[in-house]
């Protein structure tokens, strides 16, 4: 183990492992910064990726108001889109951090030598939101034994105070759903796109580097959670310039967690 440096550079890693760091409780202020600096030097492929998110969350929560019962459906496509959509944004971090002009071209088909890794990802990704979605069904079944809550109903029922043992209940079985897809996934998609990593791999090395700096990636999670949920305060607009800063910001997070070979000079 080595200590995360000051700047996004880590050690060389002559073992050809995902060898993993430890950071400090200030970096992920420093990966925000980060990636705020490539958002300015990229700004069209951050407004690009940006609008993909807006339109993402507009579209959940049509399908939410118009047909809830189709929402599973449509959140499930956004999951299938998510992490090709984040790959652009590594892609365009990688770049910038190697002295080479940013690409949209090049960011949309980064991915693309990872097919089978992604294809994994995914797999797994949608295996967590299926058990996920039975366990919150199985949650409502218990506490609502007269029968499911309708979808006009359903955020009074949750939020009432009479109801606080399921709300309990509800947020530790969603809590602890999204902490394994938090550490499963943090670091393991720019893993795979700067190392060519299976999705395994990338996915210990992921869990290693929450396990080992529980803190700064907790702070990294709530930093996650408290922009993303400012930005869907109104319609989602905000995911214009969430989506591409937690993003770029993501790639630097990957930097400083995992270490490596720097990155190659343009030629």
């Amino acid at each position: 183990m080595q200590a995360s440096p000051a700047s996004d550079k880590a050690p060389e890693d002559t073992s050809g492992a995902l060898q993993v760091c430890v950071l400090r409780m200030a970096d992920p202020w420093r990966w925000l910064a980060l990636g705020w600096r490539d958002l300015r030097r990229a700004p069209g492929i951050a407004l690009f990726y940006g609008a993909c998110f807006w339109v993402m969350a507009l579209l959940v929560g049509w399908v939410f108001r118009a047909s809830p019962e189709y929402s599973m459906a449509m959140a499930s496509g956004c999951l299938l889109a998510g992490p090709f959509l984040a790959m652009g944004l590594y892609d365009t971090s990688r770049r910038l951090e190697r002295g080479e002009p940013a690409d949209l071209g090049s960011s949309l088909t980064c991915w693309d030598t990872q097919m089978g890794a992604m294809g994994m990802l995914v797999m797994v990704l949608l295996v967590l939101e299926m058990l996920w979605a039975r366990a919150s069904m199985v949650v409502f079944a218990v506490f609502f034994e007269t029968g499911m809550p309708t979808t006009a109903g359903v955020i009074q029922a949750v939020l009432h105070r009479e109801n606080w043992e399921f709300l309990a209940v509800y947020l530790l079985v969603g809590g602890v759903f999204a902490a394994l897809v938090f550490s499963s996934m943090v670091v393991a998609l720019p893993a795979m796109l700067d190392r060519g990593s299976d999705a395994l791999t990338a996915c210990i090395a992921s869990m290693r580097v929450v396990g080992m700096n529980f803190a700064v990636m907790l702070q990294w999670a709530a930093i996650i959670t408290s922009l993303v949920a400012v930005s869907l305060w109104w319609w989602g607009a905000g995911l214009l310039l969430a989506g591409p800063l937690l993003g770029c910001a993501s790639w630097h997070a990957y930097r400083s967690s995992i270490a490596g070979r720097q990155p190659a000079p343009p030629a």
